[in-house]
């Protein structure tokens, strides 16, 4: 990973904002609550957590993220933009926030476009689900299968995604259908601009 982003997370923003849609739909739907606590797994760049923090002023705000080199422009990013972040390195599968950040769990946890680039991305998205708090919410979005779009959009979109080991989860809604019924919690799934992205929620 800090191979792939040791050059492109200086541009990595401003190239990815035309086609990672939905990131700005999910981070209106987080209705944190009042001095609620916010964990971005996979964090990138910072800029959802920027946008998290700008959006709800009191939250606490972490992340974390398997690459340092993305982890040096959040960093740059976050103290640009004067809001009190706290980032930590690390695996989405593994993490542990509370040895990283003395907090056990969240009222807010989200994925944004990371599912598709992570291996066992199923144990990911449960271990999201087991840093939230009880009444909290995990939400996940990235990219779909373009239901609406067509054949030919679905190839040429995942066809290029291929290049950069991006893959697309099939199984996504039914393995978060899954989870929400196990932990008696219940899940919102929808397939924004025709399908092109997947967003889920379990509340």
């Amino acid at each position: 990973m800090d191979r792939m982003y040791r050059l492109t997370r200086h541009v990595y923003d401003a190239t990815r904002k035309p086609y990672l849609l939905g990131r700005d739909r999910m981070i209106e739907a987080l209705d944190v609550p009042p001095d609620g606590s916010v964990l971005e797994m996979g964090c990138g760049t910072g800029r959802n957590l920027i946008a998290v923090g700008r959006r709800h002023p009191r939250a606490r705000l972490y992340g974390f993220d398997i690459s340092g080199e993305m982890l040096k422009t959040a960093r740059t990013n976050i103290e640009r933009s004067g809001l009190d972040i706290r980032l930590a390195e690390g695996d989405a599968c593994l993490f542990d926030p509370e040895a990283a950040f003395g907090v056990a769990r969240f009222d807010r946890v989200y994925f944004s476009y990371t599912l598709s680039m992570i291996p066992d991305w199923t144990t990911a998205l449960a271990h999201g689900l087991a840093q939230v708090k009880d009444g909290g919410s995990l939400s996940v979005v990235d990219f779909g299968f373009c239901e609406g779009l067509g054949a030919p959009a679905r190839a040429l979109l995942h066809g290029w995604l291929s290049w950069f080991h991006v893959a697309p989860r099939a199984g996504l809604e039914a393995e978060m259908v899954r989870l929400a019924k196990a932990s008696g919690r219940t899940l919102r799934f929808e397939r924004p601009a025709r399908g092109y992205a997947q967003l889920g929620i379990i509340s």
